[in-house]
């Protein structure tokens, strides 16, 4: 489910920086979090993320599993990178047979600690929000379209963080892609305001200096909210 835009948002008002620290806190000597954990940590914060769960290596997958098919599988792992890379992705999951098989292979790939399958996420238009630390300029948001836009045409924005909605705004504006979002070919305008929400909220975790990267890739926009589906993300020593 999306989190649908709040007309009147004007920022977090310090309850992201709490919860940053909070996390950091209970995860006290680790700066690296598998993909479940950076959700979770997203959909406490308000941000939406699709519903899903985690199943061991060798775990017995039930005969009912409480999510809507179709479904994506994906390997769970800190030491995989990429999980595209080994054939770590499954998706279009129509049943609990082609489930089972899924996770059983994603189970024995090298390095897989788990499985994460979710509910597939309906076509949206994917972005790209992520944050790091620079040496000289400290805290830097990212923002760009996904697909080509930011394969082949490096349309992507850059703004410091933290930022306000209006600061948020402009560095959309800045993309040259952000006509997209606007509408086009009888597609309707995404949530404007549910991607400006999301960019202060990234904003506001890098702002507290916790966090040293975090990449939110790609993240589906639609006609009323949006969904982060894939996150990475690192927490400074």
């Amino acid at each position: 489910m999306t989190v649908p835009a709040d007309p009147h948002f004007s920022g977090t008002d310090g309850k992201v920086s709490k919860l940053i620290r909070d996390f950091a806190e209970a995860k006290r000597g680790r700066t690296v979090f598998a993909e479940h954990e950076v959700k979770n940590l997203l959909r406490g914060i308000g941000l939406s993320v699709p519903n899903g769960r985690l199943f061991g290596t060798g775990e017995v997958i039930p005969v009912k599993v409480d999510l809507r098919f179709p479904l994506v599988a994906k390997i769970s792992s800190l030491r995989i990178t990429s999980k595209s890379n080994v054939g770590g992705v499954r998706t279009g999951i129509r049943d609990g047979d082609e489930l089972k098989t899924a996770v059983q292979e994603l189970s024995g790939v090298p390095g897989a600690e788990g499985v994460l399958v979710e509910e597939m996420a309906p076509e949206g238009i994917e972005v790209i929000i992520g944050g790091i630390i620079d040496p000289q300029f400290g805290p830097v948001m990212m923002f760009g379209l996904g697909g080509v836009f930011v394969e082949l045409f490096k349309d992507v924005a850059f703004g410091l963080a933290p930022m306000d909605p209006e600061g948020a705004r402009r560095l959309v504006r800045e993309t040259r892609g952000s006509l997209l979002l606007e509408g086009y070919r009888g597609k309707p305008p995404i949530d404007k305001e549910a991607l400006i929400r999301a960019l202060v909220i990234v904003s506001d975790m890098m702002a507290t200096g916790l966090v040293g990267e975090i990449d939110l890739n790609p993240v589906a926009l639609f006609p009323e909210g949006l969904m982060v589906l894939d996150a990475k993300m690192q927490l400074t020593a």
